[in-house]
């Protein structure tokens, strides 16, 4: 859809559903994002102006997302939770409007880019002082989100609702299915899933897992910390499950001596997050989810071009993720050595 087409029909609905006279005054295509389309924009009504950002699917998502209607959802749990997140501010459940699903939220200030967020030295001050703890505090606040804080069932059960005596196991079924899936073998996943079962360790209580934890899904600036993004993968599971997906080697854009994203130390990050949340990091834990989230990745950048080459979603970007999946079958074997040392 032209952009222009998409302006009109979102002023229209709008206007309809908000009984209001609704104008777009600028909208622009965002940047980034392999499985989503995000649109800034600036709307008025006859009781203000609102920068806003539009975001709904890019052609085929991935299978594990979430819809629209139920990442909203979850923002509005977040947001409701204290964590620093856009606000969420309509949903359009039907594909009606502009041919798929879409929600509006407030658009923050700020970059996400891995180069801006561990290199530029605007940050500089930032990363040497709140960087780290501010991100562990908001990490912990979303973790406050319980299953029994979820009155909605139908999104009670798209977050996969699990007990803790069967959530790894579980976890690892819906890998080896996905694994199963794609066209080629990968013996190295198959080892990996391995020795993911054999030393499975207990899990302390289920939570809201944002599942994309990471360098790139949330916004800063020279002020600090302007909001968190993206809850597509969110899901109840293990705290040190989106723990580690921020400490994975990929997500430090180069600067491998810092391991919690590329900009900070993982002591600092644990230290920051049981002050918030009264509950202490189990670094082996953390290790485990590393492995799997590494295994996880290598499956998802494998699935992302097989989008590519089954023609469901052609693209250039698409393709290339798949060469990931050989480096993280790599990191999570090396991980693995590194607990088990010979």
């Amino acid at each position: 859809m032209e952009i222009k087409e998409l302006q009109e029909k979102v002023e229209l609905h709008l206007s309809v559903v908000w009984g209001d006279n609704v104008k777009i005054s600028h909208i622009h295509h965002l940047s980034g994002g392999a499985c989503q389309d995000n649109y800034a924009l600036d709307l008025a009504t006859h009781t203000g102006k609102q920068s806003l950002v539009l975001r709904t699917d890019k052609g085929a998502s991935l299978l594990s997302s979430l819809s629209k209607r139920d990442e909203f959802k979850v923002a509005e749990l977040v947001y409701k939770a204290g964590v620093k997140t856009p606000t969420p501010v309509f949903l359009e459940e039907t594909p009606d409007v502009i041919g798929s699903p879409f929600f509006l939220m407030e658009k923050i200030g700020g970059k996400a880019t891995g180069r801006y967020i561990t290199k530029d030295k605007e940050l500089d001050s930032y990363r040497k002082t709140n960087m780290v703890s501010d991100l562990a505090e908001n990490l912990a606040k979303l973790h406050t989100v319980k299953p029994s804080l979820v009155s909605d069932e139908e999104l009670k059960q798209k977050l996969k609702f699990v007990t803790v005596d069967n959530y790894i196991s579980v976890a690892i079924d819906d890998l080896r299915r996905s694994l199963d899936e794609l066209p080629e073998a990968h013996p190295a996943i198959e080892l990996c899933l391995v020795w993911l079962e054999t030393h499975a360790p207990s899990i302390d209580e289920i939570v809201l897992v944002h599942g994309d934890f990471r360098t790139g899904n949330f916004m800063m600036n020279a002020e600090g910390l302007q909001g968190i993004l993206d809850y597509e993968f969110a899901h109840f599971g293990d705290r040190h499950e989106d723990i580690a997906w921020l400490c994975m080697r990929d997500w430090r854009f180069g600067r491998l001596n810092k391991e919690v994203g590329g900009f900070g130390d993982r002591k600092d990050f644990y230290d920051a997050y049981q002050k918030t949340s009264g509950i202490a990091v189990d670094p082996f834990k953390v290790s485990f989810w590393e492995i799997m989230g590494n295994v996880r990745w290598a499956i998802g950048s494998a699935q992302q071009t097989e989008r590519h080459l089954s023609g469901k979603d052609k693209g250039i970007e698409l393709a290339a993720i798949g060469r990931r999946t050989a480096e993280m079958e790599w990191e999570a074997m090396r991980l693995i050595e590194e607990l088990n040392p010979k």
